[in-house]
């Protein structure tokens, strides 16, 4: 029991820590208060799989901040190993039409695994020296809301991951619920009726809601009037 780690959940405070990065010193979360941050862990540099998930999230980082939200992410790697991986990546790989990446987001070191063993990063049936790939999404005031695990041999779909980002805030700004698949312009779910005099308001409500009972009700958003709250326009 000494040696056990416990994961953070969501819901929770994001745990703070300090480390060295490839752009500086890191306090995590006090540097991005006020932002939404995607963290997230990689096995090792100069492997395969992290490399097309590092050109991909590189690609997409001003997507993300558009949306007020930081890259940061992390390996059991050095820092020298890093900005070694970092430059072969911009000066010598090239993947889905993506070359001359430059990855401007910070990559923590974390040699002594203590921020990844902090973060249930480092899972031992899948390997005890290298991080699985995990990713936090830790809202503006450092509070975790959503954690997604893959395994050492499986690269993340980044499209969900900005799809959860985007509904995460969504449901934040209109106090709504999102469906399975839920994009921009789809319905959204009221949330459920608290008594059964709401209950029937809203069966009756034909014009703004649409009730397939009491309790599942969706209602229109307008994809443009979603995109402009949630993004920096």
């Amino acid at each position: 029991m000494e040696n056990q780690v416990f994961m953070p959940r969501i819901g929770e405070q994001a745990p703070e820590f300090t480390a060295i990065s490839t752009q500086g010193t890191i306090n995590f979360p006090k540097d991005y208060e006020g932002k939404w941050v995607i963290f997230f862990s990689h096995p090792a540099d100069f492997t395969p799989v992290c490399t097309s998930e590092f050109m991909t999230f590189a690609s997409m980082e001003k997507q993300f901040q558009e949306a007020n939200c930081e890259l940061l992410g992390l390996s059991v790697d050095g820092l020298y190993s890093h900005i070694a991986w970092l430059r072969t990546i911009k000066e010598k790989i090239e993947y889905k039409g993506m070359k001359d990446i430059e990855v401007k987001f910070p990559l923590i070191e974390d040699i002594t695994m203590e921020v990844s063993k902090k973060y249930g990063m480092i899972m031992e049936g899948e390997s005890n020296t290298k991080a699985v790939r995990a990713v936090f999404f830790v809202d503006p005031k450092g509070t975790i809301r959503t954690i997604l695990y893959y395994p050492l041999s499986i690269g993340r779909n980044f499209d969900e991951i900005y799809r959860a980002l985007i509904a995460l805030q969504t449901a934040d700004a209109f106090d709504i619920a999102c469906p399975a698949d839920w994009r921009p312009g789809d319905d959204v779910i009221v949330p459920t009726a608290g008594s059964c005099g709401v209950a029937k308001e809203r069966m009756d409500d034909t014009e703004n809601l649409d009730c397939k009972d009491w309790f599942f009700c969706t209602k229109k958003l307008d994809k443009d009037l979603v995109l402009n709250t949630v993004l920096k326009k």
